[in-house]
């Protein structure tokens, strides 16, 4: 095992690992944890009561955090004619066709969320498996595989968070800087915990959220109020 390291150590002290935090008291204890040289990400991890081998509990879908998410987004849309031009005019930092995605082929990414018209998803077929991996794939699921790509553009502009439960039910998310104030952030967290809780499989049977976790970049994890975190609908 690693040696703790005495910054660690120093913001451990501040942690009380034999309690569950509520939101509030969570995040002005881990404001308390900056001590990076940059503006730390606030993370979320939850623990889901679900078997994500099963597709009927396969728990995924996007949200739109209020206060954004306090990172830049490079967004990349994959369309034509009309619609291409409507992702330029919404702000898409690269807009093309078949030439994008053979650059895609070729392992050129660039960019942090892919949008797609529904009639290009076809072509865009040959490099889901250099995409798949990488969580880049469009979905209508997240709202990346639409008509509408200027309000796909807007949303991942403005602070839209995808999520997906991996293999052992837990979902993982950045949902804000720690240099936001108190206030942003619980909207931020509330906002994303209900997104959480409005897809509760039908068939995921007893306690939906296991544990719940919220930490920093480079700091320890703060355990959270399961119950509290379930009340939020």
């Amino acid at each position: 095992m690693s040696k703790i390291t005495k910054r660690f150590k120093t913001l451990l002290e501040k942690v009380d690992s034999s309690k569950d935090y509520v939101l509030d008291e969570a995040i002005a204890t881990v404001k308390t944890l900056a001590s990076a040289k940059f503006d730390e990400t606030v993370e979320i991890a939850l623990s889901l009561n679900v078997d994500p081998r099963h597709a009927d509990q396969m728990v995924r879908g996007s949200v739109v955090l209020p206060a954004g998410t306090g990172k830049k987004v490079r967004v990349a849309v994959v369309a034509k004619d009309a619609k291409a031009d409507e992702a330029k005019a919404a702000g898409a930092d690269i807009v093309g066709a078949e030439d994008f995605i053979d650059e895609i082929a070729k392992g050129e990414i660039n960019f942090d969320v892919l949008i797609a018209t529904p009639n290009l998803m076809g072509v865009l077929g040959k490099v889901a498996r250099t995409l798949g991996p990488k969580g880049l794939m469009p979905s209508p699921k997240t709202g990346t595989v639409t008509m509408d790509v200027a309000q796909a553009v807007s949303n991942a502009k403005s602070g839209q968070v995808n999520f997906r439960v991996d293999k052992q039910g837990n979902i993982h998310a950045g949902v804000g800087k720690v240099s936001f104030s108190k206030e942003k952030l619980s909207e931020n967290l509330q906002t994303f915990v209900k997104a959480i809780n409005r897809q509760k499989p039908a068939s995921a049977k007893g306690r939906y959220i296991k544990s719940a976790a919220l930490s920093l970049t480079m700091s320890p994890s703060l355990s959270l109020d399961v119950q509290e975190l379930l009340d939020m609908k």
